[in-house]
């Protein structure tokens, strides 16, 4: 945040503004539980989606949950009391988690897309590279790097409450260096990591588009590029949502005494819901983008009406997953299977 507003009447908003804020905030909180459940039920009730490439999906899911459960309820709160009331043990549990979950969501980005680089620019090493125990490892190494990213936040006085946005948030304007630090590790290296595995997948199909006809051992199914779609336009839509709060946060370290009076209040405040509106946008992207999760989505949503569907494997008679390509060095013991 740019400064601390906590005792700042004057940055308080008008009952209308509050309430436009807690309609959007109410919105993000059905649809990202709502959403993400689905994901996880999806890939859990599918024998043929449950394998080591869908991992990190589930897992991406599961940052999202965490803010929609604990820090959301808590703004909701401070949003209809005009002020936190929760006490500051709270704030810092809730600041952590916000933490928690936005890094954790770009780095289980990351390696989804580090998984699609792998998946079609190296298939012959792809069933290697990706078997059930690397995956399995690589998601712990995820979600370790991420709890010690977010670590230091706790030493070092940087979550603190802003009126402002009604939030326990970073603030920052604690140090300079800690800030351009934060913004360089947890937002521009993992985009940029992502963007040339995107940007190498995107060269490989073009290439294989162009002489297909005459290169028949190098092929990308259509299916590989529809799934390839899905996880860039989510990429896409992370770096949209995050990416205003983090320039300006970038902005606001270099230069703070001249950064902040040019920063309008509700640019500031349109910047931060814009990043918790995406906490929702996953589930609902792969839901128009994804046939097997939307055929998946409803037999979920129908099985409310008769509860005995939910116990059925969907495996046996309803979505299939998109099978992996055969894998170029023969072995079938663990092909990966993309769902997105």
């Amino acid at each position: 945040m740019l400064d601390n507003n906590a005792s700042c009447p004057e940055c308080r908003f008008h009952p209308e503004a509050r309430h436009s804020l807690a309609a959007v905030l109410i919105f993000t909180i059905v649809v990202d539980i709502l959403g993400n459940v689905l994901v996880i039920m999806s890939v859990l009730r599918n024998r043929k989606l449950r394998n080591a490439g869908n991992i990190f999906v589930v897992s991406l899911s599961v940052a999202d949950l965490v803010v929609a459960v604990y820090p959301y309820p808590l703004i909701l709160t401070a949003i209809f009391h005009n002020e936190w009331t929760m006490g500051d043990i709270h704030c810092q549990i809730s600041g952590f988690f916000m933490g928690l979950s936005v890094i954790g969501s770009i780095f289980n980005i990351t390696a989804i897309a580090i998984n699609r680089y792998c998946y079609i620019c190296h298939s012959l090493r792809y069933d290697k590279l990706f078997n059930l125990k690397n995956t399995c490892g690589y998601l712990c190494l995820t979600w370790l790097l991420t709890l010690v990213a977010i670590l230091p936040n706790l030493f070092v006085g940087s979550l603190q409450y802003d009126q402002r946005i009604y939030s326990c948030t970073f603030a920052q304007t604690v140090s300079m260096s800690y800030t351009i630090t934060v913004v360089v590790v947890h937002f521009i290296i993992p985009l940029s990591i992502v963007t040339f595995c995107y940007l190498r997948i995107w060269i490989l199909v073009i290439q294989v588009k162009h002489r297909v006809r005459h290169d028949c051992k190098q092929k990308v199914r259509t299916t590989d590029v529809r799934n390839f779609l899905t996880m860039f336009v989510v990429f896409v839509l992370f770096a949209v949502c995050w990416g205003p709060l983090n320039f300006i946060g970038l902005a606001v370290s270099i230069n703070p005494s001249k950064i902040i009076p040019q920063i309008p209040e509700w640019l500031f405040v349109v910047s931060y819901f814009m990043a918790y509106f995406n906490s929702c946008l996953n589930a609902v992207i792969y839901g128009i983008l994804n046939q097997n999760f939307r055929k998946e989505y409803k037999r979920i949503l129908l099985g409310l009406w008769s509860p005995r569907l939910l116990f059925l494997d969907a495996s046996k008679g309803g979505t299939e997953g998109v099978k992996s390509k055969p894998s170029p060095a023969g072995t079938n013991n663990n092909q990966a299977e993309i769902l997105l």
